[in-house]
């Protein structure tokens, strides 16, 4: 593939990624499962995993970050600008036209079914993602039987997520930034696994 043709390729990947993936960041997670599967040589489920990690403590957005992340790695500067414009460009347009329209038709039954019928899409599709970093985050290989199952768990990465799960439901502690978490739980991993 030409270096233009790989360029061309980031911006229509992530020009359909800014136009569906409706709730956030997050919601950008089936569309990079499926790019990960598509474009094996721009990134592996590990590499997402890890891009996910990196995104969540870095500043901006989490989509941005791993669009920009990602154009990189497969284009360089130009890779990073082509996929980053392409991740928002939709949002955008559609802000501007939403903003224009928006206020004056909220209250409308169809436009209030619409937004009920996206909330559950999208939580589908995060939860989907989720599950999907979940299995390549807290198992070495995915179980196919049950007495595949003790040697497939990594513990300590099972370990970290139930604490940092239970930590962040503690009413005190649910108020400490995200960041912290991670770096914890990076510094953690760097102890046990010396």
């Amino acid at each position: 593939m030409t270096y233009f043709m790989t360029l061309l390729t980031l911006f229509y990947e992530y020009l359909l990624t800014g136009l569906f993936a409706v709730g956030g960041g997050l919601a950008t997670l089936p569309f990079l499962t499926r790019m990960c599967e598509n474009h094996p040589d721009w990134f592996s489920m590990t590499e997402l995993t890890n891009m996910v990690a990196v995104s969540e403590s870095t500043p901006g957005p989490l989509g941005v970050n791993m669009s920009t992340f990602v154009g990189y790695t497969v284009g360089g500067v130009p890779g990073a600008v082509v996929s980053t414009f392409a991740l928002i460009l939709p949002s955008v347009i559609i802000v501007l036209i939403i903003s224009k329209f928006l206020s004056r038709y909220m209250e409308n039954k169809y436009v209030q079914s619409v937004f009920s019928g996206l909330r559950p899409a999208v939580t589908g599709l995060i939860a989907a993602a989720a599950w999907t970093v979940i299995k390549t985050a807290l198992f070495r290989f995915f179980p196919t039987a049950l007495s595949d199952i003790p040697s497939s768990v990594d513990v300590y990465a099972v370990i970290l997520f139930f604490v940092v799960l239970i930590l962040n439901q503690i009413k005190p502690l649910s108020k400490i930034h995200p960041v912290v978490y991670i770096l914890a739980s990076a510094a953690v991993s760097v102890i046990l696994k010396l």
